[in-house]
């Protein structure tokens, strides 16, 4: 024991990696400078691959910067096994002969200049005078005259304003009889009698549930603009606001069931149930979006696939009354509606690539070579996004078929090598067993490439659950499923809420409306209407 240690001592060299090299070369120790260079290449790999990784840290989410995926790429063309490098090179190959996008045309850079203040903003005219004592002429001292205005505009802030609005309601008599008086109607507000007008239950909706803030929040920031508003009646503003919104909920129900194309997606909710001693349970919103115009959100006290309690709608509930193409993750939740022959699955790319890139994040390099291919199917899809549905099943009939086609054989190679249990095993294996419903969007121009718009609606509902922690019971539930259909709606239409609510909810509130009239004020019809009335000639 005592020799080796001394051998080993012996052997040790310390210092600068040149000067250690140097003296192994003196010593004849070739092999041994070898392996010093080779573990100096590793660590100068791994230096590389923190560096990428740094500067990709400002991008979040499963974004990997193309300095990173380089740096993987060239690690994984070192693989010697021939079979695994050839599928390697081939979908190499094929993502870069049919990937990328046009870069947008960038101007020359000019110097910095002030952008002017926004067209469509109000222009306030603020007076300057001269002061007095510079009025008067230096020469004769005679009051001198304004020959000319120099205008600057500023971009200033108006604070909002809690007001009282008098409604002064006009009422009419006859003086010639003793005929019936006849008074103008009440001005708008959500509840008849209520204290509140349509503008500030419309800005409570859009506080809470667009922007996440609990009603205590809301609370603060009224008393800081003079109101003093009680949760509890924030709480029944909302509570009559949503119930007034519910049947253009059960509208947006029967659009999203009549879809082309029906996404669905679920995200968790923790609810006060009060029935059970005010524990706190885990419901569920799922989303559904129609033909990328319409959200829809239903609550369930539970995340099973059919609703557990009286009149509620689970997922499996409602696919029972659609047809036609449903985009969703592959869980077995969805297992028995999709076993219908009328119901086709088609299933997110966005998934299988998630499984890839935490195949990568783990430090499996092999996992870049797929995460290429997906990123010129992607490329594909960010050229086409906004072309007819013809053109966009040519373009992946072109393009996009192809890589995807080679992606299942680099899978099919690599399958039987590579571990079940391995993070690169569990990614192929998704893909392969979900490669039918994940290769359908290449069979029709209208099918979407994954589920992103259904996931990126959750965010508020996410928002939300960060701040308010949890639903005070499964009724708050579903007002919270109710409100979160209406401004995802918005949402998907480009729809100012605030405008939207404001409007909207008196015309509920006074008229009712019939199923007709329904369809009317959903967001999309609403705006179609206003752009129309903003584009008809005054007469």
């Amino acid at each position: 024991m005592a020799r080796s240690t001394e051998t080993a001592k012996k052997r040790e060299l310390r210092g600068a990696p040149a000067d250690v090299a140097a003296k192994l070369l003196d010593e004849d120790r070739k092999t041994e400078v070898l392996a010093l260079v080779a573990e100096l290449a590793a660590r100068n790999s791994d230096l590389e691959k923190m560096i990428a990784s740094m500067r990709a840290a400002k991008n979040r989410g499963e974004h990997i910067s193309v300095d990173q995926l380089e740096i993987f790429l060239a690690k994984v063309r070192e693989e010697q096994h021939a079979d695994l490098a050839t599928a390697n090179a081939a979908l190499e190959d094929i993502a870069d002969e049919h990937g990328g996008r046009p870069e947008d045309f960038k101007p020359p850079k000019q110097p910095a200049v002030r952008k002017p203040p926004p067209a469509g903003l109000r222009r306030i005219d603020n007076p300057i005078a001269v002061p007095a004592a510079e009025r008067a002429c230096p020469v004769c001292g005679a009051e001198r005259r304004c020959v000319l205005h120099e205008t600057t505009e500023v971009i200033e802030l108006i604070p909002a304003e809690v007001v009282v609005r008098r409604d002064c309601r006009e009422i009419l008599a006859c003086d010639k009889c003793d005929g019936e008086m006849v008074r103008a109607p009440m001005g708008d507000k959500v509840v008849d009698g209520g204290a509140y007008g349509s503008h500030l239950v419309a800005d409570l909706l859009v506080n809470k549930y667009a922007n996440g803030l609990p009603l205590y929040r809301i609370g603060e920031m009224l008393e800081r603009l003079g109101l003093s508003m009680p949760s509890s009646s924030m709480a029944d503003q909302i509570t009559w606001a949503t119930e007034l919104l519910r049947p253009l909920w059960r509208a947006l129900i029967a659009k999203t069931l009549g879809a082309a194309v029906m996404h669905v997606d679920g995200t968790s909710l923790p609810v006060r149930d009060k029935e059970t001693g005010q524990q706190v349970v885990l419901g569920s919103l799922w989303g559904y979006v129609g033909d990328r115009a319409y959200a829809l959100y239903i609550y369930t006290s539970t995340a099973k696939k059919a609703g557990q309690r009286p009149g509620e709608i689970g997922p499996e509930d409602l696919l029972r009354h659609r047809r036609g193409y449903v985009v969703a993750d592959a869980a077995q939740i969805f297992d028995k509606s999709f076993k219908r022959a009328d119901l086709i699955e088609i299933a997110c790319n966005m998934h299988a690539r998630r499984y890839f890139v935490k195949a990568l994040d783990a430090g499996d390099a092999r996992a870049a070579v797929p995460i290429k291919a997906f990123q010129a199917l992607y490329d594909v899809e960010a050229v086409v996004a906004e072309a007819e549905d013809a053109a966009r099943l040519a373009a992946r009939t072109a393009r996009s078929r192809p890589i995807y086609e080679e992606l299942v054989r680099w899978c099919e190679t690599h399958r039987p090598l590579e571990p079940p249990s391995s993070l690169l095993g569990a990614a192929i294996r998704y893909l392969m067993n979900h490669r039918v419903a994940l290769m359908r969007f290449l069979d029709d121009g209208v099918v979407p490439i994954d589920n992103g718009i259904v996931e990126r609606l959750h965010r508020r509902p996410a928002v939300g659950r960060r701040n308010f922690l949890f639903a005070g019971s499964h009724a708050g539930g579903e007002r919270a499923a109710i409100a979160y259909s209406i401004l995802g709606t918005c949402q998907l239409n480009d729809v100012n809420a605030l405008e939207y609510l404001a409007e909207v909810l008196p015309r509920l509130a006074r008229d009712g409306v019939t199923l007709a009239e329904v369809d009317e004020l959903l967001p999309d019809a609403w705006k179609r209407s206003r752009e129309a009335a903003v584009r008809a000639p005054v007469p």
